[in-house]
């Protein structure tokens, strides 16, 4: 699958994702600050739990995002909390869209929903950077390491996120919830490899670091809005699964991507980083150790194994709703069908493990 192709731009919204535009553009009247009418709507191709549209006035742009309609998993598509973690992080400086207004009414477009600002920019839906001179490759890398960093050094409490999420154990927390998620999502169907996960990774837990931070839970660069003509990150997005937790486990899932092969989501492995202008993994981790103040990522091959678990489990996830009929991206049967090549990708890398 061409992910560029596949995820860029917007189309016509889906029929099973239409909604009514007039109720949508009566309650922004009376929500959204400085709204104006006529809305035209049209829906994202990329997206692959929370339905996301563009929303065109003759004054500007807006993003709608929302819960998908038919049957979810519960605790899925919290679009509330992606909603909350966005403005109030905003206020810090921290690159987020502005979030105008949330919604909880089901009776205006279906399902809850937030409306947010349309930052502009470019999304990079490949870890190559395609099209960039390597010394522009590595300033775009670098300035993914500084932004996970910054979201890092944020303490939730002093943004009112203190209770955003429990802050004691929470590998052992996520291990539990993505094997439980896995393991009841049935009309996604069994996986010998996964099932050989969820025993490793609950018997060989490392013990809990005691860190308690923002985490992302899905920082990748194509969850990133760069600037069209530089190295900066104006927008971190999709922020569905972010919570309070281990920070060292939330940029462990970032650094996945030097763990999957070329061609397999962001996976940069086998590539010629030096050639490229993209540092090795053992570099980028110094970055982050150096802007976070640590001596090392303590844990990372099973920290390394869990979230490429964790991903596993997310497609594994969405080829439940595409059973379930609620998958809500075009292309969610070819991202559901890298589940087995991910759990074994993982069960691999458990073998091979060196262990704190």
């Amino acid at each position: 699958m061409d992910r560029t192709e596949a995820n860029s731009g917007t189309r016509e919204v889906a029929d099973r994702l239409r909604f009514d535009e007039a109720a949508l553009a009566a309650w922004m009247a009376g929500h959204v600050e400085g709204f104006e009418g006529p809305l035209a709507v049209r829906q994202f191709k990329g997206g692959q739990s929370n339905p996301t549209y563009r929303l065109d006035t003759p004054a500007r742009s807006y993003v709608l995002r929302r819960k998908p309609p038919g049957a979810t998993l519960p605790g899925a598509h919290a679009v509330d909390r992606e909603a909350r973690v966005m403005a109030a992080l905003g206020p810090t400086g921290f690159p987020v869209p502005r979030v105008f207004a949330t919604c909880d009414d089901e009776g205006v477009i279906g399902t809850p929903f937030f409306v947010m600002d349309m930052v502009e920019g470019r999304i990079v839906w490949e870890a190559t950077f395609p099209g960039l001179a390597p010394a522009d490759r590595a300033a775009h890398f670098d300035a993914m390491n500084r932004t996970i960093a910054r979201l890092h050094a944020i303490d939730p409490a002093a943004v009112g996120l203190a209770d955003y999420g429990a802050p004691a154990a929470f590998v052992e927390r996520q291990v539990r919830r993505w094997s439980k998620q896995y393991l009841g999502d049935v009309e996604g169907g069994r996986v010998p490899a996964m099932d050989a996960l969820v025993d490793w990774l609950g018997t060989h837990l490392p013990p809990d670091s005691g860190e308690a931070r923002i985490v992302h839970g899905d920082f990748r660069c194509d969850n990133m809005i760069f600037a069209a003509d530089a190295p900066e990150v104006k927008a971190v997005l999709d922020w569905e699964l972010s919570t309070i937790g281990d920070p060292a486990a939330d940029f462990v899932y970032h650094l996945m991507m030097y763990r999957m092969p070329a061609g397999m989501f962001t996976g940069l492995k086998g590539l010629d980083f030096a050639a490229l202008g993209i540092p090795t993994e053992e570099d980028y981790v110094a970055a982050y150790c150096r802007r976070t103040g640590r001596e090392r990522i303590a844990n990372l091959d099973y920290l390394s194994v869990f979230v490429m678990f964790r991903l596993a489990a997310i497609t594994h996830g969405i080829r439940g709703r595409l059973r379930r009929g609620s998958a809500s991206s075009a292309h969610a049967e070819a991202t559901a069908a890298y589940t087995e090549p991910l759990a074994e990708l993982a069960l691999a890398q458990a073998r091979a493990a060196r262990l704190d």
